[in-house]
């Protein structure tokens, strides 16, 4: 493994060592000004002739501020860009919208609540869910604790009864019925 990135390294090293080494140009190489130009890739009287004509453009002073220009290409439709996007419709009434509207003209919620739309419940029938959940939250609230209280002080009082009368089952079975022990002499609270 070693020897594997040694030998990339040097690689790597080597390679643009050698790419710099250019041989030195000879005077033979390059063409003098009486020479064929016909050797050359390019012409160089063109390029002495660009460079001496004038540009057609003059160079801008350093004060000048530039200017800025934008152009918009293409515009996107109105109806284009509405058309991606997706609306989910609303739930249809059974009937259709146009019998929904029909019944709303005809028969006024106001004067008739129980065809409300939505209306689940009449005016007496809400009226009777506001009194159970009024009762329930205030009322039920502290009927539940007295309940529970209730219930903890029978099962702590059974508990009680059931720890004595295991104290006493474990005495009479003692010899002289457990006189000298602690446990029995001592009465249970």
């Amino acid at each position: 493994m070693r020897l594997l990135a040694l030998l990339f390294t040097v690689t790597l090293v080597a390679a643009p060592a050698v790419a710099q080494q250019t041989p030195a140009p000879s005077t033979a190489d390059t063409p003098s000004p009486g020479q064929d130009e016909s050797k050359l890739p390019v012409s160089l009287s063109k390029i002495r002739g660009a460079l001496e004509a004038t540009p057609l453009h003059p160079l801008r002073t350093l004060d000048e501020t530039p200017t800025f220009r934008i152009q918009i290409r293409e515009k996107q439709k109105l109806e284009e860009l509405l058309a991606t996007l997706k609306f989910k419709p609303a739930p249809v009434p059974a009937g259709g919208i146009k019998m929904a509207e029909q019944n709303r003209i005809m028969f006024p919620w106001v004067d008739n609540p129980e065809r409300q739309q939505f209306g689940a419940f009449n005016q007496s029938e809400l009226l009777t869910i506001l009194i159970e959940n009024l009762l329930g939250k205030y009322l039920g609230g502290k009927a539940a604790n007295a309940i529970s209280k209730s219930e903890r002080a029978n099962a702590e009082a059974a508990a009680k009864e059931e720890v004595r009368s295991a104290i006493a089952q474990y005495c009479s079975a003692q010899p002289g019925n457990g006189a000298g022990l602690q446990i029995c002499d001592s009465p249970v609270r």
